[in-house]
């Protein structure tokens, strides 16, 4: 009898064994037999019908806003192919085919999307957003040529000077002295070899802000050289830089308590041969690291910001260059 109900057993077991495997499960067996069932398909998780060698189906797969800063989508149908070909006919590209108005307009300067005292002052140079309360920049832009990096206008003999267009308290000279921070241009000596007013106006203390003294001569400057060979190399670029504050008490130096920044952001804007757009962030410490450590979107530096740069170029172009940011598209 024993023997009869084991054998039954034995059949039953290979039975249903047999119809789990046959329906398509691997799945173990925990706990007993059951039959195995597959879920049915969320709308959201059945496959595109989309073919897989449409160059826009990578890119439907993420928000945008989701993409990593090294990410590099293929263009979409709807997109202008000239953006990301590097045979585009310069006469169509999006370097030369923005409108008129476009190419005249300041394409550096930003727009402060949040609450701050902002004075405007127009140099040969650049242009700066100088906070009366903060005793330092907003924010500094300029266009920088190819043909602005050299010149026979250097730094030397240049003192750094007292701006008098801007109201009581205002940085001097004696603010820096033994605050342990240097001078930290924002446009850079280097950047203005280009004109004799330029070179001067560049040493105004609106154009500084207290840098630590490795930063300014280390991982900041190196910033700065790689600027002008790429304003060298593609022509021309469009530069914004300034301070970021984001401590709610902030260190002050010297009689006229000018706020030292805790670090310090960067943007860059090229239009040719195809528009690109890059982002850095630097702490304002010691540090030695390379430079794509410091790499942000134009994006990430607005939020953190809260200054909208390069407002003036068409928005399709502007989210698209702000949204990507690699060191491999810029030589």
């Amino acid at each position: 009898m024993r023997k009869t109900i084991h054998l039954l057993l034995l059949l039953l077991t290979v039975t249903t064994l047999s119809s789990c495997f046959y329906r398509g499960t691997h799945k173990p067996l925990i706990g007993g037999i059951r039959e195995y069932k597959e879920a049915p398909l969320h709308a959201d998780d059945r496959p595109s019908a989309q073919p897989a060698d449409d160059p826009s189906f990578t890119r439907n797969c993420y928000d945008d806003d989701d993409l990593p800063p090294s990410a590099d989508p293929s263009p979409s149908a709807d997109e202008p192919l000239s953006a990301y070909d590097d045979e585009a006919d310069p006469e169509t590209s999006p370097a030369t085919s923005l409108p008129a108005a476009d190419r005249d307009a300041r394409l550096e300067i930003p727009v402060l999307k949040i609450n701050l005292s902002e004075q405007i002052l127009h140099r040969k140079g650049y242009t700066t957003s100088y906070n009366a309360d903060h005793r330092i920049p907003n924010w500094t832009a300029w266009h920088l040529l190819g043909s602005h990096v050299t010149g026979p206008y250097k730094r030397k003999g240049i003192s750094y000077r007292e701006d008098e267009e801007v109201p009581l308290p205002r940085a001097t000279t004696f603010d820096y002295q033994q605050s342990g921070y240097d001078r930290g241009h924002m446009c850079p000596s280097g950047d203005n070899k280009w004109d004799a007013q330029a070179q001067q106006d560049c040493f105004l203390l609106t154009n500084m802000c207290p840098q630590n003294h490795n930063l300014n001569g280390g991982d900041w400057n190196e910033l700065e050289m790689k600027c002008r060979k790429w304003a060298e190399h593609y022509g021309d670029i469009y530069i914004v830089c300034g301070p970021i504050l984001y401590r709610q008490k902030h260190k002050t130096i010297g009689r006229s308590r000018i706020v030292v920044p805790e670090a310090f952001y960067k943007v860059v804007l090229r239009l040719s041969p195809q528009p690109a757009a890059i982002g850095f962030i630097y702490k304002n410490e010691d540090g030695n690291r390379p430079m794509g450590d410091y790499i942000n979107t134009v994006r990430q530096v607005e939020r953190i910001t809260g200054i909208d740069f390069f407002p003036q170029l068409p928005d399709e172009l502007e989210n698209r260059v702000e949204k990507q940011a690699s060191l491999d598209d810029w030589r």
